[in-house]
């Protein structure tokens, strides 16, 4: 997608059930099953920082008969590697839409009474309950069409996220540890071999860049074995 495109899904997906996962894929390159399993109690209020430790999926071995009905597929499993658990910095407007988000689930909490399942999770339905992998397609797939925009694949945004970054000259192992890549050649290998498709709009993503993450020129010191992520250094404040 070109900045304006990019832009344009941001806000127009505002109107729209999926806007805290376009923001969570698309700015911060969440998995979509990832996504679903975030909770409010993974946020940091005060660093700023959101930790990623769970997916919703199936259990194996787990038979339909012994789960509650339209939960088989939404059970709370591990990530996909020991390298997808992560602590990433949170920008300053998606922080400000779990802020928003967060009120209408106390709202609908508070409405709606016994009716509604108090699960914490970000992404859910009206009455707490969470999503889907899959939930989100209709509605991207008609934002797309209905705002013009490229007809680029659910996957293919934080395919972006992390291409972006690559194009950027970011730090490759960096790169790796805020995408939950088990070893930094397949973000290199997978991702560093796509810089291509965003090599004739890197002009007009630059602002972008600068208005998500500025600060980007500051090599970001991974020697620790750790590897920290300073979200003042490496996001910055985000002034869409």
């Amino acid at each position: 997608m070109t900045l304006e495109q990019v832009m344009t899904l941001l806000e127009v997906s505002k109107k729209s059930p999926i806007h805290m996962q376009v923001l969570f894929n698309v700015l911060m390159g969440l998995r979509r099953s990832e996504i679903i399993g975030v909770k409010y109690s993974d946020v940091d209020y005060i660093n700023r920082t959101l930790k990623v430790q769970r997916q919703l999926g199936r259990k194996l071995g787990l038979r339909k008969e012994d789960v509650a009905p339209k939960t088989y597929t939404k059970q709370e499993i591990g990530l996909k590697t020991p390298s997808s658990y992560r602590v990433l910095p949170i920008p300053d407007y998606v922080f400000e839409a779990i802020l928003e988000e967060r009120k209408t689930y106390e709202l609908r909490r508070n409405r709606k009474g016994k009716e509604f399942q108090d699960l914490d999770y970000i992404c859910c339905s009206s009455y707490g309950r969470p999503r889907s992998k899959d939930y989100h397609w209709p509605y991207y797939k008609e934002l797309l069409s209905q705002n013009n925009l490229s007809n680029v694949t659910w996957h293919h945004l934080r395919s972006t996220f992390c291409t972006i970054l690559l194009k950027n000259d970011f730090n490759p192992k960096a790169v790796s540890k805020l995408m939950g890549h088990a070893k930094e050649i397949i973000t290199v290998d997978v991702y560093g071999d796509r810089r291509n498709m965003i090599a004739d709009g890197v002009e007009e993503l630059q602002p972008f860049l600068d208005e998500v993450l500025p600060g980007h020129e500051e090599e970001i010191d991974t020697s620790s074995e750790e590897f920290l992520i300073d979200p003042d250094e490496f996001i910055g404040k985000t002034r869409i």
